[in-house]
């Protein structure tokens, strides 16, 4: 058995939770979220808590267990407490700003880059530095390929290390040609 489908899923309370068959709909301060379960998954709510239970051991089955788990967690997770991704911009002369639902980012191309935020995300830039931006949101699917399409205008080089990262990536920095000799 799935050693993560088999865990059970606490409920907070301020988490509502409706399962309408295969429809699944979990309400929270921070949003609601919706996602239709694959047939072969059912899901019992029992008091407090959700288990996920599959109709057979094959071997498709056994894999949508632990990921169905792992979905409905995440959704509930999102609508209570949200999720948080943040952003570091290294670069001379690179800087990002925030204009209501749209990103600018100025990243030494010969136009800034105006990246409409999708619904449900949220974006901050540290006042201090304009290099750190902090995106939030309750749907962690979207909020991670928010950000990686942010990273995607510049990644960073191995080199000088400029570009768009992850706060948690490391970059191995390569030497250059100057260090051969």
């Amino acid at each position: 058995m799935s050693r993560i489908g088999r865990l059970p899923i606490k409920l907070p309370k301020e988490a509502k939770v409706t399962i309408d068959g295969q429809k699944l709909l979990v309400q929270g301060p921070k949003g609601k979220m919706e996602r239709t379960i694959h047939p072969k998954i059912k899901l019992e709510q029992q008091g407090d808590e959700i288990k996920v239970v599959r109709s057979d051991d094959s071997r498709p089955t056994r894999a949508l267990h632990g990921l169905t788990r792992a979905l409905v967690a995440n959704m509930i997770h999102g609508v209570t407490q949200g999720f948080k991704r943040e952003l570091i911009v290294t670069g001379v002369g690179y800087k990002v700003e925030v204009k209501g639902k749209t990103l600018v980012l100025n990243l030494g191309y010969s136009h800034p880059i105006e990246f409409p935020l999708p619904d449900g995300i949220k974006a901050a830039v540290d006042s201090k530095k304009e290099t750190k931006i902090v995106l939030e949101g309750y749907d962690k699917e979207l909020l991670g390929l928010t950000a990686a399409k942010i990273r995607s205008y510049r990644p960073p080089e191995p080199y000088k290390g400029k570009g768009i990262r992850y706060a948690d990536e490391v970059i191995i920095r390569k030497a250059g040609k100057a260090a051969a000799k």
